[in-house]
């Protein structure tokens, strides 16, 4: 039965979430359609601009994205503390940068004389947008939204671009947490469309790499190509409205309050491993050298490669250890969540 999303999106339970979202009928989001010829590739780049604006905009960090043909992944934190250290004047002029809003906000922020009940009034319509720039629905409606748009716009349509609600999975614990950004990441060379992870296009992995300048990487342009649509339509208005965040960082020290809990180094040393089992007609297998993520969360190395392609199949609206799974049930009043034998498999190994 499906479940209200006040159940699955609980920051009392966890700040972190996988969130996936897939086009009506799985009609193309991007690449090339083999039927039509029609090339929507440029849309990849539409998907990664906004999560990277949105990011700036609400209390909530990308970690990790993966741009796929018919549909996306994200891996997010939803930092409520920051959220709630912003002013009233700051929520408002953040939120003003998405919508309108009402005739009474656009006076206050002209600096208009406001009646004492007009200023409640305004407090009041703060402290709604504040919980809505840390709610994860209103990130992917806003997020959504745009995209459909533009695409409707782009095809000359009307209606439904995307499914019903995103799904989402509740990441309790650290290795969640790791097991949902490799998934992530390895999305393109699980479906056989990259063979290494820097050429992985529109995935956070291939951003990280090429900010370090480990690798060159580049969106694939369709202004080349027959199929590219008009100019006018390719790059939305909204592109260059606000600026772009960069993604999540990474600190295994734990010295940064709103960071990844591990090391960079070690999460790619991780995603390389993985992602050379992971290719097309090859045994998933790790050497005998265990990456030290494993090690250190005490991950088995080939349930966490089964891990990385099966996580949506394998677990259902929460992602974590046995303990923190158990854990989850009894804080939902819930008899079973699916995947604890996936659990007991991948995080449970040397333990007692």
């Amino acid at each position: 039965m499906t479940q209200p999303r006040a159940a699955l999106v609980s920051l009392d339970a966890t700040p972190w979430y996988h969130l996936v979202n897939r086009c009506v009928r799985r009609a193309f989001l991007c690449g090339t359609d083999a039927v039509s010829g029609q090339c929507y590739e440029h849309r990849r780049g539409w998907i990664a601009d906004r999560l990277h604006q949105l990011a700036g905009v609400f209390a909530i960090d990308v970690a990790a994205y993966a741009v796929m043909s018919n549909h996306y992944h994200l891996v997010v934190r939803v930092d409520a503390q920051r959220a709630s250290e912003w002013s009233d004047d700051e929520v408002l002029r953040r939120w003003t940068t998405l919508f309108t809003g009402p005739l009474l906000v656009q006076r206050y922020r002209a600096g208009a004389e406001l009646l004492p009940v007009e200023r409640r009034a305004v407090a009041e319509l703060a402290a709604t947008y504040r919980e809505r720039l840390m709610d994860v629905s209103w990130f992917m409606r806003v997020l959504n939204e745009s995209i459909a748009r533009q695409a409707n716009a782009e095809d000359g349509v009307k209606g439904r671009f995307w499914e019903g609600r995103f799904k989402s999975q509740a990441l309790l614990d650290e290795a969640a947490i790791l097991s949902a950004m490799a998934y992530v990441d390895l999305n393109p060379i699980r479906a056989g469309i990259a063979e290494t992870p820097e050429t992985s296009e529109h995935t956070s992995v291939a951003e990280r790499i090429a900010a370090l300048g480990l690798e060159a990487t580049h969106r694939v342009s369709a202004e080349g190509s027959e199929a590219a649509p008009p100019a006018a339509t390719r790059v939305p208005a909204w592109c260059e409205s606000l600026p772009l965040q960069p993604l999540m960082p990474f600190d295994a020290t734990a010295r940064l309050p709103s960071a990844i809990p591990f090391s960079l180094e070690d999460y790619l040393e991780l995603i390389e491993t993985t992602g050379r089992c992971q290719r097309p007609g090859k045994r998933g297998a790790i050497a005998e050298r265990v990456p030290k993520l494993l090690k250190r969360l005490n991950m088995e190395p080939e349930a966490f490669i089964a891990a990385s392609t099966t996580l949506l199949k394998r677990f259902g609206s929460a992602v974590g250890t046995p303990a923190s799974l158990t854990a989850c049930c009894a804080a939902r009043q819930a008899r079973h969540l699916r995947g604890m034998r996936a659990a007991r498999e991948v995080f449970g190994w040397r333990m007692a």
